[in-house]
């Protein structure tokens, strides 16, 4: 059974903000699809969670050896974090943050980012070393429980929703294309005898989360997939009880997405229970809307323009890093936590799992408030440790050139501090 609840942790009962997983761990029972941070208070932190309450074996017990100890040197890695359904001002849409993650890319050896930053239905756009990334998956790298591996490509398995001939038809005349023009990998599909059952959800703090009917029928899927030889899913679905008027609003330019956090669980579940890149789309796009205006906002004009959600993971998944190494791909790199050189979130939704563990590896987080979205989870809130605030992504990508470089970041701002000596005293000199 998947549910969607709203915890509150009193602040008295955490040493640290880095001491919040843990006791949300013990609280749930380790039952957590995904969670985060949406509101702050003086005294209380409120966390909305999607819990599965079917038993799923723990990932901590799945990967043998220490990934901290484990070095792949050389190599810089920055994370970019888009989270979906928060209503982000840039990556909120459709790909409309794919140009801010290849700035990013362009100051990194690997740049990290979830699928939403970089989809548009049929349009996608990355730079060849963005490794494209399940939220669960960058939870556990964040964690330092697994390696990426990057592969020279992947078997892509499709799970269709069962459907009617006319969707089916859009979805095999995209899968078609992509094997066509992408040189896509795609030999395994099964459409499913009972609907999937995605449903869109939104919790207190306006942020949408969903949940899903039958996991029992996804999960018979996958099985299929993976006997086949599959590296990755694929999953396309309709998402059901999207509220119309919101959604009018979406392509305004006003409101989140609510498709994003019933597309996150599906993942979620299929890289939790499988450990594999998963990805999910819309098997159609909504058209029906009665819109203002037909001319959608620039934002959301690759969705509003594709019939499908589904050719951009096809494409995304082909070269999307696996987090176990196997012998059934060739393994073209590896890297893991210790290479990773910074976080860049916006500003205002710094509570997910990736900022927190960074903060606990002092790793530096790049907050930037120009990504403003519904949310008000911020550094002062947080009181989180190494966190640079900037503007804008540009910003972003100097402050990544600095430390890339090693060079101080308050020596660039100013005014820069003299420093002089102050009292001696017993022969010691001191700030």
């Amino acid at each position: 059974m998947i549910r969607n609840r709203e915890y509150v942790i009193e602040k008295s009962r955490l040493k640290g903000i880095e001491a919040l997983p843990g006791v949300l761990e013990a609280e749930t029972g380790g039952n957590i699809l995904r969670w985060y941070i949406s509101k702050v208070t003086d005294t209380e932190i409120y966390i909305e969670t999607t819990l599965y309450n079917e038993e799923v074996k723990k990932v901590e017990e799945s990967f043998s050896g220490n990934i901290i100890e484990t070095l792949y040197p050389g190599k810089s890695v920055v994370l970019s974090v888009i989270p979906t359904g928060i209503g982000c001002a840039i990556g909120g849409y459709a790909a409309d943050a794919a140009p801010a993650t290849a700035l990013l890319a362009s100051c990194t050896d690997y740049l990290i980012t979830n699928p939403n930053a970089v989809n548009a239905s049929n349009f996608i756009f990355m730079e060849n070393n963005t490794l494209y990334t399940e939220g669960f998956v960058i939870d556990l790298f964040c964690k330092g429980l697994v390696n990426l591996y990057k592969t020279y490509s992947n078997q892509v398995g499709l799970i269709i929703e069962k459907t009617e001939k006319e969707n089916l038809e859009v979805v095999f005349n995209i899968i078609n294309t992509v094997r066509a023009v992408h040189a896509i990998n795609i030999e395994h599909y099964i459409v499913t005898d009972e609907p999937i059952g995605g449903r869109c959800e939104q919790g207190k703090s306006g942020a949408y989360v969903g949940r899903i009917d039958n996991p029992g029928v996804l999960f018979k899927a996958c099985e299929y997939l993976i006997k086949k030889g599959v590296d990755a899913v694929a999953v396309t679905s309709m998402i059901n009880d999207l509220p119309a008027e919101n959604y009018i609003k979406h392509f305004e330019g006003k409101h989140p997405n609510p498709v994003g956090g019933a597309e996150a669980i599906i993942s979620h579940l299929i890289c939790k229970k499988y450990k594999i890149p998963a990805a999910h789309a819309p098997m159609t796009n909504l058209k029906e809307l009665a819109l203002r205006d037909n001319i959608v906002d620039a934002r959301g004009a690759g969705e509003f323009s594709s019939a499908s959600g589904l050719a951009c993971i096809l494409i995304g998944l082909n070269h999307a890093p696996q987090i176990s190494g196997t012998n059934r791909f060739r393994i073209k790199d590896a890297v893991n936590i210790n290479n990773l050189l910074a976080v860049v979130a916006p500003a205002s939704a710094l509570g997910g799992i990736p900022m927190l563990y960074a903060a606990r590896h002092n790793i530096p987080i790049i907050a930037v408030k120009e990504n403003e979205t519904i949310l008000d989870v911020t550094q002062k809130r947080l009181r989180l440790n190494h966190v640079i605030e900037v503007n804008n992504y540009a910003e972003a990508a100097g402050i990544l050139q600095a430390l890339r470089k090693g060079i101080s970041i308050s020596s660039i701002y100013r005014p820069l501090e003299t420093l002089r000596p102050y009292e001696v005293t017993g022969g010691k000199i001191g700030k």
